[in-house]
């Protein structure tokens, strides 16, 4: 039998026992980044700084590439209720996972570029990838995270507004697309930083 029950009427939707196990998931998985970073720092390893900085920047980047042109595309053609099951499971799965990874990244490519020598704050490209950061940040911090706690709070009532679930998680999946685009800019940037140096 299903745990979720759902009423034409009244549109009721019962709180899934399964978002905690998720959520904790999600929590474990994200301390990995974090773990990680720590150690390139306390054993002052830049071969292992630089592959945390690419290895988070390169799933952080391919998630939101997948969430903004294909989860766009998919969620379009579902009904609401559909959309409702697809935010009860994905919300609590990228909860920690997605601040994780972006947190380590931007924080492992500061720590890389000092060590390359390039982190000048008069640089034109310095300057450039710091608002792509913050852009960046706002987004995810600010809105993100925020329609995240919206949609389990939201859930959490005893009837709760599934079009509105449904809204916010589908303005999650829009923004991750258009955070997909600036990461796409940031890592050009950082490409030129590599390669060129920072003027």
């Amino acid at each position: 039998m299903s745990e979720v029950s759902y009423s034409t009427q009244t549109k009721t939707v019962e709180f899934p026992q399964y978002t905690w196990s998720l959520m904790r998931w999600s929590f474990v998985i994200g301390l990995i980044p974090v773990l990680a970073l720590i150690i390139a720092l306390a054993i002052n390893s830049f071969y292992l700084l630089q592959y945390v900085h690419v290895l988070c920047g390169g799933t952080w980047t391919g998630f939101d590439l997948f969430m903004g042109l294909v989860m766009t595309r998919i969620m379009r053609n579902l009904d609401i209720t559909a959309r409702v099951e697809v935010a009860k499971r994905l919300t609590p799965t990228t909860f920690f996972i997605m601040p994780s990874l972006a947190s380590v990244t931007i924080a492992a490519g500061i720590y890389v570029a000092q060590k390359m020598g390039i982190f000048d704050l008069n640089s034109p490209w310095i300057i450039a990838a710091g608002i792509v950061v913050l852009i960046l940040s706002g987004q995810g911090f600010g809105v993100f995270m925020p329609n995240g706690l919206r949609i389990f709070i939201e859930l959490s009532k005893p009837k709760p507004n599934v079009e509105k679930i449904a809204k916010l998680n589908m303005q999650n999946i829009r923004l991750a697309g258009s955070q997909a685009f600036f990461q796409v800019v940031l890592i050009l940037i950082m490409a030129h930083l590599a390669v060129l140096g920072p003027y």
